[in-house]
């Protein structure tokens, strides 16, 4: 009987932790209440608003860059139909943009348990999200469905959206070879899929400045750098004006008035063209690489790794003129992007050790900065206000709050 009453005494402190625990999860007052508010809003918001209503209003706030009012606007849409895949489609999307992959991740994941077989859009964004053999598999279904989608098409089975173009196709296969080509890069046969999956993308879409890029670096890392230029030159010539202007000069004014528009939206993104200026450096088309840089600073001028670029460029040039005064002028230049280089990271506070050192290394081999002519003590290229009192210029505010209250209006 001891044995029995001393095991009962022992079980009775567990009972009250167990108590305790549950105590743990039960909500305050204050959060009982702020689940009721967001309750009531939430069902004020469905008899008020219609699900078009809220994803025209999401739209807006992602045309106008406000994501966190775009999120808001979807999850309430979301609240009303929870399996529309177009709501989950922009809710992915807009979650993604705020850096918010966790959710954004759950958002398409959802819409593939729901669909699997339609939308190749969801699919690309998680082979964006994840890296490897993972983004390979999300990538290559994609791509499955895009073809399933075009085969419909072509017999007019397909509903109502954005039509699915071989080029599409052709950039999703860009997607799958660049993961061959850098997180995959070490597998057994890395290389023959890389190069395979790029011939499937010029399959679909032979004169994508992407692919053939691709391709070109590619044959780059091969050592076949005569081949490669090939591919590099001809992935700028849709784009870069003066191999433009190289065409339009064979061909006549009807034909230039044709293909202009498409040409000049046919330019490929920003951080493409970087790399772009990278591969002319290596197979040393100076010139090429320079015009790519140049049009690069009119669109942004506060890119550190283009300033960069432009004085690596000069400097490589200082042993190719046949004059003294080429040299020096080649030498000034790249003191000139070099200085700027260095400005702009101090100012803008960028993390890339080795661009800094190197950029240090060659201004030391160059004798030095450049003093360059309207800039202040204030470090800024081309001037600009101080940063030292840039926290004043930002208010902090509550999101949910906020977002709340614009609801209202």
């Amino acid at each position: 009987m001891g044995g029995q009453a001393k095991a009962k005494k022992k079980s009775k402190p567990k009972r009250k932790q167990s108590r305790g625990a549950a105590e743990h999860t039960v909500m305050s007052p204050q959060e009982r209440m702020k689940a009721r508010m967001q309750d009531r809003a939430k069902k004020k918001t469905a008899e008020k608003y219609t699900v078009d209503q809220l994803l025209e209003k999401a739209e807006d706030c992602m045309d106008n860059f406000d994501f966190s009012m775009a999120r808001m606007f979807c999850r309430r849409a979301l609240d009303i139909e929870p399996t529309n895949l177009t709501i989950l489609d922009m809710l992915g999307n807009i979650c993604a943009e705020l850096g918010d992959i966790d959710k954004a991740k759950e958002a398409f994941l959802k819409a593939v348990e729901l669909s699997p077989e339609a939308g190749h859009g969801k699919y690309m964004y998680l082979g964006q999200i994840h890296t490897g053999k993972e983004a390979v598999q999300y990538f290559s279904r994609g791509v499955e469905v895009m073809l399933s989608t075009m085969d419909a098409q072509a017999q007019g089975a397909c509903g109502g959206g954005a039509a699915i173009t071989a080029k599409d196709v052709s950039v999703a296969f860009c997607s799958i070879a660049e993961i061959f080509f850098t997180d995959l890069c070490m597998e057994d046969g890395a290389a023959d899929k890389c190069k395979e999956t790029l011939e499937k993308a010029l399959q679909y879409d032979q004169h994508s400045p992407e692919a053939l890029q691709l391709m070109a670096s590619y044959l780059f890392s091969l050592d076949n750098t005569e081949e490669g230029c090939d591919y590099l030159r001809r992935s700028v010539s849709s784009w870069l004006p003066s191999l433009q202007k190289e065409e339009v000069a064979a061909a006549s004014a009807e034909e230039h008035d044709q293909e202009d528009e498409p040409a000049r939206t046919n330019i490929p993104p920003y951080e493409s063209r970087i790399t772009t200026a990278k591969l002319l450096i290596e197979a040393e088309q100076f010139e090429m690489a320079t015009e790519v840089l140049e049009g690069l600073l009119e669109e942004d001028d506060e890119v550190v790794q283009v300033w960069y670029l432009l004085g690596w460029l000069f400097y490589l040039q200082l042993d190719k003129p046949g004059t003294t005064a080429d040299t020096e002028s080649f030498r000034k230049s790249a003191r000139t992007y070099l200085t700027k280089a260095k400005k702009l990271y101090v100012k803008l506070c960028c993390e890339d050790p080795p661009l800094l050192e190197h950029t240090e290394q060659l201004l030391g081999e160059l004798g030095g900065e450049e003093t360059v002519a309207g800039e202040d003590d204030g470090g800024g290229v081309g001037g600009g206000p101080s940063l030292d009192d840039i926290a004043d210029d930002f208010v902090q505010s509550s999101d949910d709050d906020e977002e709340e209250d614009a609801m209202e209006h």
